[in-house]
């Protein structure tokens, strides 16, 4: 139990995110950016957790089964695609598909991700690393395709062109909606 490394931590996380969220304009979701974490439900499973070096969540689940924290996170912070899953329009599949998310929250769950990869990373972390990451991790086939590819283009901008060049490109992409996302 390590609460305070807990704090420290996403705190970290949460400031980094939020600098990079007021750089492309989006003040309120880097100010709001994983409140829920200091929520009992999720901190208490976070401090018992913690190792230092990856999600506690990911350690809650390989001990309990489930993580009872990520299950809560997901469903109040839509910057997480797990928010948007539903069920399909067709009600014959029968089978939960990704909806269509906001290109702010895709932005987002960018940055969430970058942010992350440097927390846990440290001094090994690469604007490459993003995208490996992404692909050699679950759940992208649920994305929505038009979510996908979007979330893929600023992954891939990222670590061919660098950070500076890619939240600029958001910061103009959110303010004149020059990709073809919506």
């Amino acid at each position: 139990m390590d609460p305070i490394g807990h704090f420290k931590t996403i705190t970290y996380h949460k400031i980094m995110v939020a600098r990079m969220c007021f750089q492309v304009g989006l003040y309120k979701q880097g100010l709001l950016h994983d409140m829920s974490k200091y929520m009992p439900s999720e901190f208490i499973t976070g401090a018992r957790y913690y190792t230092g070096h990856r999600s506690p969540n990911s350690v809650e689940r390989e001990k309990c089964g489930v993580s009872r924290a990520w299950l809560h996170h997901k469903g109040r912070n839509k910057h997480h695609f797990e928010y948007w899953l539903d069920y399909s329009f067709d009600r014959s599949e029968k089978k939960l598909i990704g909806m269509k998310i906001p290109k702010n929250y895709m932005v987002e769950m960018f940055i969430d991700r970058v942010c992350a990869g440097k927390v846990y990373n440290g001094e090994k972390f690469r604007e490459k690393h993003v995208y490996e990451y992404y692909k050699n991790g679950i759940g992208a086939y649920l994305l929505h395709p038009e979510s996908r590819r979007y979330l893929e283009r600023l992954m891939k901008m990222y670590g061919i062109k660098g950070e500076r060049y890619t939240l600029r490109y958001i910061k103009k992409d959110l303010k004149e909606n020059i990709s073809q996302y919506d």
